[in-house]
């Protein structure tokens, strides 16, 4: 017997895919540098003043070097890669959890070989990201390991 879904309730469709969730460009406007990424908005939920959003990048893709006022979680879900947070550049692979503080420089970027997809959860009302200046990137590329990371190596 067939019978529609319960409220509130998507059932996975594929691989990282979801029932009624479209599958999204990265960022709308193209202004920010970022490369073989898409999201999906699995919930957005005024009631809990938060939503939570999937993104994934194929091998060797990446989220745009960016900051903003509103902090955020993320769980890494699929494969592995590594991530930029302010002065620091980790591995990060599937279940890690990554806290972005406010006004913190991050980035994330994928393994080649593999996708890799995360899950974040920020605040429904939050401002726009800040890209960095050149003043910004040449602060942070005093940090070598930060340095070969913007660099992709």
């Amino acid at each position: 017997m067939d019978r529609e879904p319960a409220a509130g309730f998507r059932a996975v469709t594929d691989a990282f895919r979801w029932e009624g969730v479209a599958h999204q460009p990265y960022k709308q406007d193209g202004s920010a540098p970022f490369k073989d990424i898409s999201r999906q908005v699995l919930f957005h939920e005024n009631a809990l003043g938060c939503e939570l959003r999937y993104f994934e990048m194929d091998a060797a893709g990446y989220s745009t070097l960016e900051r903003h006022e509103h902090a955020h979680a993320v769980m890494i879900l699929r494969g592995q890669g590594e991530c930029l947070l302010g002065d620091a550049v980790r591995p990060v692979k599937q279940f890690d959890l990554v806290s972005i503080p406010s006004w913190t420089w991050h980035q994330f970027r994928a393994s080649a070989g593999e996708p890799f997809g995360f899950l974040c959860m920020v605040n429904v009302e939050r401002d726009r990201p800040q890209l960095p200046t050149a003043d910004d990137l040449a602060q942070l590329r005093q940090t070598p390991a930060v340095a070969r990371f913007l660099d992709g190596r």
